[in-house]
């Protein structure tokens, strides 16, 4: 009896032991490294943030996991970034959806003027309405988290108080934003963030759709004199970090659990580095002499009116694609309330 519960014993102990040599065996090995493309320059909120993901998943990782980050679009263009990574050409990419327009026909359904209130409710309602949609679209990678800028604001290098002001401008937009340009009466022209200042200087497009920070971290304030604001088109754009999936799929257990843990957090730190910018940027415009129009209620209801047909039209496409058009925006308007509770008060 003494030899079996001897025996017993260190069976428990030896057993106890195999997770520590496990985890010093990964520790000790070679760590993985991935390529992480990134379009956006390396002194921009966005890119300090992907890599303060990275980071954590190093920290947490014990040197399991290494990063060589390629700012800039050093590695890709952000319009190839899903491809991309796709393809192994980088193994983590960072970009917009709504640069590749058409591809992602669920998740664009974030990018309508839903009237976010920040980024952090914009950011927590993209990485929810993903969860309960799963949509089949985004399958070729693995989508690690998604996450939104604030409210977007219209610049222009002319003051911008009515729709019969904003009719025939030219205005840089992507995607849904497109739309919007077009439902208000304005000419919209494609082009990634980072050709807007020198589009905006030669006088290529006369006004841009986006939140307040990239005037000044992308130096847009120096080429634009007025902001208007206005809930009625209060979107935000899908940006998603993912990977390569065959990279995924060869990853240790415990290597994915510590992406997907540290991948739940950052939506949400994302959002409140921008609103912090966007603050910071909408203070910046002040100060060099730009003004601020805020829409009058009058004037808001004729643009929600002028926008109302999106939702409509939208339903209708997702219907063509074969998808369930009035159950996904239904799904998106449910993920909005709830996140608005939290996020809005």
């Amino acid at each position: 009896m003494r030899k079996n519960m001897s025996l017993s014993c260190w069976m428990i102990f030896i057993l106890a032991l195999v997770p520590f040599f496990i985890s010093s065996q990964a520790i000790g090995a070679e760590p993985i490294t991935f390529n992480y493309a990134q379009f956006v320059p390396v002194t921009h909120p966005i890119t300090q943030q992907c890599q303060a993901w990275a980071r954590q998943i190093e920290i947490r990782s014990a040197g399991g996991v290494k990063f060589k980050h390629f700012p800039a679009s050093t590695l890709v263009k952000p319009q190839e970034t899903w491809d991309s990574v796709a393809k192994g050409v980088a193994d983590i990419g960072m970009s917009c959806f709504a640069y590749t327009a058409g591809r992602f026909p669920v998740i664009s359904t974030l990018d309508l003027p839903h009237g976010y209130c920040n980024s952090v409710h914009a950011a927590r309602v993209c990485m929810e309405f993903y969860k309960k949609t799963k949509p089949k679209e985004t399958r070729d990678v693995k989508v690690l988290y998604i996450f939104g800028h604030g409210p977007g604001v219209i610049h222009t290098n002319k003051p911008v108080k009515s729709l019969s002001d904003l009719k025939g401008m030219k205005i840089r937009s992507t995607g849904m934003t497109a739309k919007i340009i077009k439902a208000l009466g304005g000419i919209p022209v494609a082009m990634p963030q980072t050709e807007v200042y020198h589009s905006l200087k030669k006088g290529i497009v006369q006004g841009n759709i986006t939140p307040y920070e990239p005037l000044k971290s992308m130096h847009q304030a120096s080429v634009i004199k007025y902001s208007t604001e206005t809930p009625a088109i209060g979107y935000t754009t899908g940006f998603y970090v993912a990977m390569n999936l065959a990279k995924w799929n060869a990853l240790p257990g415990y290597i994915k659990r510590i992406f997907e843990e540290v991948s739940e957090e950052w939506p949400a730190m994302h959002g409140k580095t921008w609103d912090h910018y966007d603050s910071i940027a909408r203070d910046y415009t002040l100060e060099k002499g730009n003004k601020i129009i805020k829409l009058s209620d009058e004037e808001t209801e004729k643009w929600h009116r002028a926008l109302k047909p999106l939702f409509q039209n939208y339903v209708k496409y997702l219907d063509g694609k074969g998808l369930a058009g009035k159950e996904i925006l239904n799904t998106f308007q449910t993920v909005f309330k709830e996140q608005a509770g939290i996020c809005c008060k």
